[in-house]
């Protein structure tokens, strides 16, 4: 099987499955926290070199407080987590905002956990314009130099893999994901299973991978 070197995660369906569980919906972002961690072990076995997790835009501040303390607790805890693993961590998002947590700061430098290995990236008050907006071509006569995206750090990704059914990128890495593929699973995050990525990757297998040429 051709194993993709850098999975992106779109976790989603936080709120629509607490919802379904009778809960309300800030309740359902703790509930995507083992998830994580299993997917995180399951693409150490196949050999993944990187994985990026979407945590919170920029946009999904403008959410109701509740759910706002609820997913950035979440995002909190997840890297904490992870710090505990063989990974190298990088947090990815605003941190000039007041929206991006304390507690993730000294994540924003890229650092080896354990014996290091698989690089694990959370977006974390993230936005692409805010990713972007320092993109600049200055030169004439056919010559152009490209200032660095702020997510420089971040390889090109082969696949991306969201739960809950949308059919949308959300503004996630979108240099990065010029080429990627893009696979949706129905079922929402926190009832993640390994056969969800075993499909994904089975998926991904099938596809012709061209990167243009």
């Amino acid at each position: 099987m051709r194993i993709p070197d850098h999975i992106g995660i779109i976790p989603d369906g936080n709120r629509r499955w607490a919802q379904s569980k009778g809960m309300s919906k800030e309740k359902g972002y703790s509930s995507g926290l083992k998830p994580g961690i299993d997917l995180f072990h399951l693409c150490q076995e196949f050999g993944v070199r990187e994985l990026t997790f979407y945590g919170f835009t920029v946009d999904n501040t403008k959410r109701a407080k509740e759910q706002r303390l609820a997913f950035t607790d979440a995002c909190i805890e997840a890297v904490n987590m992870f710090s505990k693993e063989n990974a190298t961590l990088l947090v990815l998002g605003n941190t000039d905002s007041p929206m991006f947590p304390e507690e993730l700061l000294p994540f924003t430098e890229r650092t080896v956990f354990g014996n290091g290995g698989m690089k694990v990236n959370f977006l974390v008050n993230y936005g692409w314009e805010w990713d972007l907006n320092s993109l600049k071509l200055v030169g004439g006569s056919g010559r152009s130099i490209v200032n660095h995206i702020k997510s420089t750090d971040i390889s090109r990704l082969d696949l991306i893999i969201r739960w809950g059914g949308r059919r949308r990128l959300s503004g996630f890495l979108p240099v990065q994901s010029i080429y990627a593929d893009f696979f949706v699973l129905e079922d929402y995050w926190p009832d993640f299973k390994s056969e969800h990525l075993l499909q994904a990757l089975n998926w991904y297998n099938e596809q012709d991978i061209t990167l243009g040429g």
